[in-house]
């Protein structure tokens, strides 16, 4: 240990950038699941092609966010208390999986487009988005400046 000369280091931690990239993924698949309602109700073959627009390029956004998020991980950017943290990652990589299947519901054509399978993977990744939002709130990131002695 080296003595103490009066010296001090200040640390200062960027807060990590998936949250952002997270959160246009989940506009884009909150966007499949109205979309998909829409055409359930209406029929209107654009409403179909709106979601299969939106499932991928949330997909799209959501693997970006999911290679930052483990840079962030790695890096040291992204700090949590154990078990929320793990249940945060699962829960945001499970609806990822979702979504992807969902993006391949929605390749077919016509009316099994959206109903019934593309209707309910919207509705799931929606409710995990939900709760994986609720759970962010105790994963966050090494907040403010540290100072430490040399």
């Amino acid at each position: 240990m080296a003595a103490y000369d009066g010296r001090t280091v200040v640390h200062t931690v960027r807060p990590p950038f998936h949250p952002l990239l997270w959160s246009f993924a989940g506009f884009c698949f909150v966007g499949t699941l109205l979309t998909d309602i829409a055409y359930w109700k209406t029929a209107e073959m654009q409403w179909a092609n709106f979601s299969a627009w939106l499932v991928s390029a949330g997909v799209v956004l959501g693997v970006v966010a999911l290679i930052v998020a483990i840079v962030d991980l790695l890096i040291g950017r992204l700090a949590g208390e154990g078990a929320p943290i793990w249940a945060y990652t699962l829960g945001n990589l499970l609806a990822l999986v979702l979504s992807v299947l969902n993006a391949m519901v929605h390749t077919r054509d016509g009316w099994t487009s959206v109903v019934p399978w593309g209707l309910v993977l919207s509705a799931l990744v929606v409710l995990i988005l939900l709760v994986t939002g609720m759970l962010s709130r105790w994963v966050g990131y090494s907040r403010g400046v540290v100072v430490s002695d040399v």
